[in-house]
């Protein structure tokens, strides 16, 4: 059931002291929106790669593993910002545990809703509210998949007067996209000043804050990152702004909080924001050739031969995840170290 008292909120917000920039506007909609809901699978908006198939989870978890096993096997704790129902933590830690590793286990989760689905699938974990709330006593194995696209990005707009912000407005509940007044040309990058009118750029400074956290905390305690989702090499022009519901595409400005609002993430830039918290970054590399890398054909060779009534299905899985017409050139990872920790396998 719809909550009017979101849009309601939103509406008065904007009509007692103007137009919201569009990262409060996203920001209000996607805590409203994983908080009320578990928004996967079929019966969900949308399908992440470890409600695909087991074999993702499973090689994510080899990979933080054998960088582990490289690192002298310390005593660590594996971490997952935004992990859904759990589904990936369950596999990685089950393949993690075949290698010797056993990590206690730090879910970064603010909805009530999707706790209660994690806890079904990763009984041990324990939660935070955000990356402060991490352990420090030790090592950090970190996976972050489809975490980034949802977090606020603002737009900047190019105009005959000069790059100004995207804003959004409303008339009673029906919101709007606008262009402000501001002008923000002393932050466009000396390449992109030049771009045609209507061109945007995107940034999205919550992304950056939280990876330079989490980039400072594997500097002092050691460990790894691995950030997967879909993206792009930037600063790069192009509005990505995109509105899920239902697995369909729907308009981003209507029904805020009804529907799963999401942008491309930048990852050079997030390189270069570890980098600055002088973190070793590696990437970006594509999502289809990192699990090849990590050995997905012979995963699903090995699961065929043990259950053969499910070799087809398990092949469409694994063309789901690696072909690039489909999720293997559209998704991207990047890879963050403390300064001596191994380079992570398919990142060298």
């Amino acid at each position: 059931m719809t909550d009017a008292a979101l849009p309601e909120r939103l509406a008065r917000a904007i009509t007692l002291a103007g137009p919201i920039s569009l990262a409060q506007f996203m920001g209000a909609a996607n805590a409203h929106y994983y908080a009320t809901r578990d928004p996967l699978g079929a019966k969900g908006d949308f399908t992440t790669a470890p409600e695909i198939s087991q074999m993702f989870g499973e090689l994510i978890g080899l990979s933080l593993a054998d960088g582990w096993d490289r690192a002298g096997r310390p005593a660590a704790r594996y971490v997952e910002f935004g992990p859904g129902r759990g589904t990936l933590a369950a596999d990685a830690l089950r393949a993690m545990e075949s290698a010797g590793c056993t990590p206690g286990v730090h879910f970064v989760e603010t909805s009530p809703t999707l706790r209660a689905e994690q806890a079904k699938h990763v009984p041990q974990a324990e939660w935070a509210m955000d990356g402060v709330g991490l352990p420090d006593d030790g090592p950090l194995l970190v996976v972050a998949n489809e975490f980034f696209d949802a977090l606020p990005i603002r737009q900047l707009v190019k105009t005959a007067e000069g790059w100004r912000e995207r804003l959004v407005a409303c008339q009673d509940t029906l919101f709007l996209p606008i262009v402000g007044t501001r002008g923000f040309d002393p932050i466009i990058p000396p390449h992109l000043q030049g771009a045609p009118l209507g061109s945007v750029l995107e940034t999205a400074p919550a992304a950056v804050a939280i990876l330079r956290q989490l980039a400072k905390r594997i500097v002092a305690q050691g460990g790894c990152a691995l950030i997967i989702d879909y993206g792009y090499s930037g600063p790069a022009i192009g509005d990505t702004l995109q509105a899920v519901r239902g697995h369909g595409f729907v308009n981003p400005y209507e029904n805020p909080g009804e529907q799963d609002l999401t942008a491309h993430v930048d990852f050079a830039t997030l390189a270069e924001a570890a980098r600055a918290e002088d973190a070793m970054a590696y990437g970006p590399v594509e999502q289809g050739a990192l699990l090849k890398a990590l050995g997905i054909d012979a995963r699903v060779q090995a699961l065929s031969a043990r259950s053969p009534d499910r070799g087809a299905g398990l092949r469409a899985d694994r063309d789901r995840l690696v072909e690039d017409e489909q999720m293997g050139s559209l998704f991207k990872a990047i890879a963050i170290t403390s300064p001596g920790w191994p380079v992570p396998a398919g990142f060298a």
